[in-house]
């Protein structure tokens, strides 16, 4: 067993930066997440690790910090909450574009606008369609636990190396916030200078001498080439919907119903569902792990099984259920039941709906 530690979500989030060899960390203060650079700050892993942290002047800024040190084949990573994430969306769409690898970690608060500090999940479009422009997608892993803030940062960074794509990890005020206890993976070395070179052949390598000057660019003039790099992004990202699915399936064998919910709203359907049971209603949980690539094929394989019903459980007006009515097809019926601007639902309340909409609609 790994060291066993008491740690906020953010936290959490912080000391797996550092024991994932993350080489830089540039980021700004945000609530709900602002305890991740200040924990960064504390822990001076520079003289643990040899990582720089440093506070950007802006989102935008710490953004295309991550464009400069992720070119470099470096392992870097910021992390914000919701308006923040808002100006660093241009950012992220050159670094989908130049296919550079980096982690984001957003801890969504209430909107729209500044909002509030509370726990949100209203960040699903601009997450998981990509809220900056052109045609690309975002790995996205969505974390309902302080272990998985951890466990989920090298497993970002990962899947952004091996696709060469930007990874969001989506998480909430309320995991960001909430403390639990934690085993801390063993540290993992960061890469020497050579070593990056080696594994990460289309890294710049500044001017060397007799050798090939590579440059990382989303620009191109040529509409031709322009259209050439759109069909790789787009079968690359049919890779990835192939292979990196992930997702969590509880008490569905039987279901009647199932209650589609990430983040800290499955951890609230879990209750629901015991409270729906105990009252003979046989009700099942599929928790989205990867909000892209969406857990399509369980949620077809359930509707052909005769569901009666979804209920897509979000702390939103309901965007999640659009992809959920979008493999059900119609087929049967997709209801939503959310919470908004920051306030929490409770299990009677998501079983009370998952009644009045489902069973008694």
């Amino acid at each position: 067993m790994g060291e066993l530690k008491l740690m906020k979500g953010n936290e959490a989030l912080a000391e797996a930066a550092i024991r994932a060899g993350v080489d830089g960390y540039f980021g700004y203060p945000i609530t709900p997440q602002s305890e991740v650079i200040e924990y960064l700050m504390a822990e001076k892993p520079f003289e643990r690790t040899g990582m720089v942290v440093l506070q950007a002047e802006s989102e935008v800024a710490s953004i295309n910090m991550l464009y400069g040190g992720g070119g470099t084949g470096k392992k870097v990573m910021t992390s914000s909450s919701s308006p923040g994430i808002s100006l660093m969306q241009e950012g992220l769409s050159y670094l989908a574009g130049a296919e550079i690898p980096c982690v984001v970690a957003n801890v969504v608060r209430g909107g729209p606008g500044l909002g509030d500090i509370q726990p949100a999940q209203s960040d699903y479009f601009q997450s998981v369609k990509g809220g900056g422009h052109g045609d690309y997608r975002l790995l996205v892993l969505a974390p309902s636990s302080v272990q998985e803030m951890s466990d989920f940062v090298p497993l970002a960074f990962d899947l952004a190396f091996k696709y060469r794509t930007p990874a969001l990890i989506v998480s909430d005020g309320l995991i960001g916030q909430m403390m639990e206890k934690v085993e801390l993976f063993d540290q993992i070395p960061r890469l020497t200078d050579e070593e990056v070179i080696k594994r990460h052949p289309w890294a710049t390598n500044g001017k060397p001498k007799g050798g090939e000057r590579r440059i990382l660019t989303s620009l191109d003039l040529d509409p031709h080439k322009l259209e050439r790099h759109n069909w790789h992004l787009q079968e690359k990202y049919k890779t990835i919907e192939e292979n990196e699915v992930r997702f969590e399936m509880l008490h569905c064998e039987d279901a009647e119903y199932i209650i589609v919910a990430y983040g800290s709203s499955a951890r609230i359907a879990q209750k629901s569902i015991q409270l729906a049971r105990e009252k003979g209603i046989k009700v099942g949980l599929l928790r989205p792990i990867t909000l892209w690539p969406f857990p399509k094929k369980p949620i077809d394989e359930l509707t052909k099984k005769g569901v009666k019903g979804f209920l897509s459980v979000e702390m939103s007006a309901g965007q999640m259920i659009e992809d959920v009515k979008l493999v059900v097809e119609g087929r049967t019926k997709v209801e939503h039941f959310g919470r908004y601007g920051g306030v929490i639902h409770s299990p009677e309340q998501v079983l009370e709906a998952l009644e009045q909409k489902l069973i008694g609609g």
